[in-house]
């Protein structure tokens, strides 16, 4: 693993932090190479069951692409890793993805952000997709999710303006899940983190996928995902040792299958 990502775990959770701080957390080729290594291990590692992104330092989570590393010609590296642009943007990761924003998350920084499923965001953390305000668009998801995550004449204001939004605002249009003094920043997304991590994987893996993909379908076609997911669950050896735990009032010892 190289030195512009770092890796923690705690217990079943693991922190990723793009670790360039001298450039506001810009992705480079090192950035999204070691980000794609790291994901790829983590789908496989039974032991993870969720994961925090976040970036160094408290001023920015990320700056998106560092302009000067695509005009040195890293370009086809840090947009063609594994799950696209950082590692992630366009990757179909199996398990709960939360984004600690420790500061500006811009451009290809929000649209990471956005890639996760949950959101803690430090008081001071502004988001945005400038793009436009130097000829270019939002390329690796923003334009794509945000219209999913927000009202469309908000979604549209960002794109075509190009300005920034604070943290309580992100908040207030269901954008973020948690606004947080700064210097609680990891250890909120931890806990939050943990919370789910006290809940069966299995579980929560298809919650999330069954909420993910019946959200872009009619309600039918949701339906027969969720009966699905549910067969799998419902079968699993976690779903038996549940009402057991429960009924012996002791914490339950999940499996993962």
């Amino acid at each position: 693993m190289s030195d512009e990502v770092l890796r923690e775990r705690r217990g079943n959770v693991e922190i990723l932090t793009i670790n360039r701080l001298e450039a506001r957390n810009a992705v480079n080729g090192a950035v999204s190479a070691g980000m794609s290594e790291a994901l790829d291990e983590l789908a496989l590692d039974p032991e993870v069951w969720v994961v925090v992104l976040t970036g160094a330092g408290d001023k920015a989570f990320s700056a998106g692409m560092d302009l000067k590393a695509f005009a040195s010609g890293e370009g086809a590296s840090i947009i063609g890793a594994s799950g696209g642009f950082a590692g992630v943007t366009k990757r179909d990761f199996p398990k709960p993805l939360i984004a600690a924003v420790n500061g500006s998350a811009l451009a290809g920084g929000f649209e990471i952000v956005l890639s996760c499923d949950l959101v803690v965001a430090a008081d001071h953390a502004t988001f945005g997709i400038p793009e436009v305000k130097r000829g270019l668009i939002a390329g690796a998801g923003g334009l794509v999710r945000l219209p999913k995550r927000l009202p469309l004449a908000v979604a549209v204001e960002l794109a075509i303006t190009g300005d920034p939004i604070d943290a309580q605002r992100a908040l207030s249009l269901g954008l973020i899940n948690r606004v947080v003094p700064r210097e609680r920043l990891i250890e909120e997304a931890v806990e939050l983190a943990e919370r789910i991590a006290e809940n069966a994987p299995l579980a929560v893996r298809h919650s999330r996928d069954v909420i993910r993909r019946s959200a872009q379908v009619p309600e039918d076609e949701g339906w027969q995902i969720s009966d699905a997911s549910v067969a799998v669950v419902f079968s699993s050896a976690d779903a038996m040792e549940g009402p057991i735990a429960f009924a012996e009032k002791r914490k339950p010892k999940w499996q993962g299958k």
